[in-house]
């Protein structure tokens, strides 16, 4: 009688289980919509090219975390269109601003020096030294809940968190993928 429960209990929890699995499928796959964009510039140049078409899955991160390294639609003030960057600095991040003796400055991350890509640092400019070193400052250098910092491919910045600082995640719409 007790192999008869063990086994009634092993397929009960079983099946429980892939019905959790497929109902979290289904659920993800209803939580974004698909759209197909051309990129227009070349701020991720080496990762995605200008010209080239991405599929954006709007909502995405409705049912799903970012994750360092997402590249991400972002609605930023100003442009009709979303801009597609790199997520770089995440909720909980220590970040600092180390100004360079050739007047360039760097970010770092965690206490390693924010590179793109290919492996190289971002060298920013002074304006942008500027700004992130007001955002360190007012956060103590821990990027807040909801905060990210996100960058091109360009390693002297672009229409990034070097022009325009921290982002909200209310204005992250959507997670980016190359059609390639």
């Amino acid at each position: 009688m007790r192999y008869f429960y063990r086994v009634w209990f092993l397929i009960t929890f079983l099946s429980i289980l892939a019905f959790l699995s497929l109902w979290g499928r289904e659920l993800t796959a209803n939580c974004y919509q698909s759209e197909i964009k051309k990129v227009q510039g070349n701020s991720l140049s080496g990762l995605i090219e200008s010209d080239s078409e991405i599929e954006i899955l709007i909502g995405f991160y409705k049912c799903n975390g970012i994750k360092r390294g997402d590249i991400v639609a972002y609605r930023h003030s100003g442009n009709a269109n979303p801009i597609i960057k790199i997520i770089k600095g995440m909720p909980g991040d220590r970040f600092s601003v180390q100004k360079l003796e050739d007047g360039g400055s760097r970010v770092l991350i965690n206490n390693e020096i924010l590179v793109n890509h290919q492996g190289q640092p971002y060298l920013l400019g002074e304006q942008a030294y500027q700004l992130l070193s007001l955002y360190e400052k007012d956060y103590a250098g821990i990027i807040p809940p909801d905060a990210y910092l996100i960058f091109g491919n360009l390693t002297g910045g672009s229409l990034d968190s070097s022009r325009f600082g921290l982002i909200n995640e209310k204005d992250i719409i959507g997670k980016a993928q190359n059609e390639q």
